[in-house]
């Protein structure tokens, strides 16, 4: 009897450090992907071993932990989805015997409680850390910078407990809600955790839907588009005119010592006339497959992904009002690999993690779309530790609301783990029907003003009406050329 109770010792030691390296492997790779990006826009700074070479490493470090966060956060729902279809492919393989129901739910577990730490403490205290100097009349260094910081982060989080308590006293009166708060761990970080889910999902409502409609100008920046009735050479030769003719009239503005701001908007419009040159020579020197095939199967790509998930989420809202289990609820059984959650198995699993990624990318692209978070853009070697901080904040709080939200749209049918499922607002159903009536519309209003304002435009060019709208817009790098006097330009 012994030995059975030391075996069964052994084999949950063995079974709880092989998920430790597990879990210290993803998070490794995580971890370096993510310090690729940051330093890939970072802005360089000089070798020099000061005060503050110190501050910015350490905060790089706290921005590198926190994307690592964030990449876990979107992968969990990927990861749990094939990782059921894999326990139900391959019951009982010897080689996957490590892929089971405590490992994901461990996963889950980590990626809450270390999402919670980076967004209520390691991001404010970077943020702090690089702006702090020090209090007036303490010895300058790094231990008065601490200090000072520690002291703004226990002010912080004062503030927040005050607004918390002030929330919770306006939504729910009640003598048992208030008392809960008092347990720190158990019901007042989860409850705090809850509405900022809460505010991720709203973001997300408001992102993704302009991401979706944005994803098709993106991608025909990125790809060539094809070449219909239009004479490049001819296109190529007036730019480059146009390019010679600016380059004499800067070497004279220089040479005749004309004012700073004069060569400055030369040197700016010079710079929009070689990019509209390059972007002309790119077309010329694409291959027939990349113009003329690439660019409409990924437009016919994006199309089919944005409209599978609008006609997921309809379908979704006629599940939820005629069947209660369509509601988003969090799971406590550990059992995975029992049943398969999706319809059509392992084409239909991969089907949703595809639209998963897609709308995370889309969210993101329409995060920065948004004219309110334009000043968070990153740029390549030229985007400061204050940005990257906002930028890592922004993008854990939209992949921190992603399960959520793609449990709550219905995109997939995988019941939330862990802590991501007893947020409060998940069993409100006027809560979760308006979020999918909501995004369904907006989303469709998004798509048909993108595909009629592209007709619009087309009509208007055909018509030759698209040079009366240009002349009011001197600086139109696309298809409006500067005279000298600003206005608009034939040539």
């Amino acid at each position: 009897m012994e030995e059975d109770d030391v075996t069964i010792r052994e084999q949950n030691f063995h079974s709880q450090v092989r998920e430790y390296i597990i879990c210290f492997l993803l998070f490794a790779a995580l971890y370096i992907v993510s310090y690729c990006i940051i330093t890939r826009y970072k802005r360089k700074t000089d070798d020099q071993e000061d005060e503050d070479a110190i501050v910015n490493r350490i905060s790089l470090y706290l921005c590198t932990f926190t994307l690592a966060m964030s990449g876990g956060a979107v992968l969990l729902l990927p990861f749990s989805i094939i990782s059921n279809e894999i326990l139900l492919s391959f019951p009982k393989n010897y080689y996957i015997q490590w892929l089971n129901g405590s490992l994901i739910h461990g996963l889950w577990n980590l990626v809450s409680l270390f999402s919670n730490l980076c967004l209520f403490v390691l991001m404010p205290f970077a943020y702090f850390f690089l702006e702090s100097e020090g209090f007036a009349g303490s010895k300058k260094g790094i231990k008065s910078r601490v200090l000072e910081t520690f002291v703004m982060l226990f002010l912080l989080g004062l503030l927040i407990l005050g607004i918390v308590w002030v929330a919770s006293a306006l939504i729910d009166n009640d003598a048992a809600s208030m008392e809960s708060l008092y347990d720190l761990w158990e019901f007042y970080l989860p409850y705090l955790y809850s509405c900022i889910s809460l505010m991720g999902g709203l973001l997300l409502l408001m992102c993704t839907p302009v991401g979706l409609s944005r994803m098709f100008t993106v991608m025909g920046q990125l790809l060539v588009k094809p070449t219909i009735l239009e004479d490049l050479d001819e296109q190529i030769y007036c730019v480059t005119l146009q390019e010679e003719g600016l380059q004499r009239r800067l070497n004279g503005s220089t040479s005749h010592s004309h004012s700073q701001g004069s060569a400055h908007r030369l040197n700016k419009e010079l710079d929009i006339v070689r990019d509209q040159r390059n972007k002309l020579e790119r077309r010329k020197k694409a291959s027939a497959w990349e113009k003329n095939l690439l660019y409409p199967i990924v437009m016919l790509i994006l199309l089919t992904g944005t409209t599978i998930s609008v006609l997921l989420v309809a379908l979704n809202i006629l599940y939820l009002l005629v069947d209660e289990t369509a509601m988003p609820k969090g799971s406590e059984d550990r059992g995975l690999g029992n049943t398969s959650l999706s319809t059509f198995g392992l084409v239909q699993a991969v089907v949703d993690i595809i639209l998963m990624f897609y709308l995370m990318v889309s969210s993101v692209v329409g995060f920065y779309s948004l004219r309110v978070f334009e000043g968070l853009t990153p740029r390549k070697d030229d985007t400061t530790m204050t940005t990257i901080i906002g930028c890592c904040v922004s993008i854990l709080v939209l992949s921190s609301a992603l399960p959520v939200m793609s449990r709550t749209l219905g995109i997939t049918r995988f019941d939330l783990l862990g802590d991501f499922g007893r947020f409060n607002w998940l069993g409100n159903f006027y809560i979760v029907l308006s979020y999918n009536l909501l995004f369904a519309v907006v989303t469709t209003l998004c798509l048909v003003r993108k595909f009629t304002s592209a007709v619009r435009e087309e009509l208007l060019k055909a018509l030759g009406l698209d040079k009366l709208q240009l002349s009011n817009s001197p600086t139109d790098p696309e298809s409006g050329k500067l005279s000298a006097n600003g206005h608009q330009k034939t040539l």
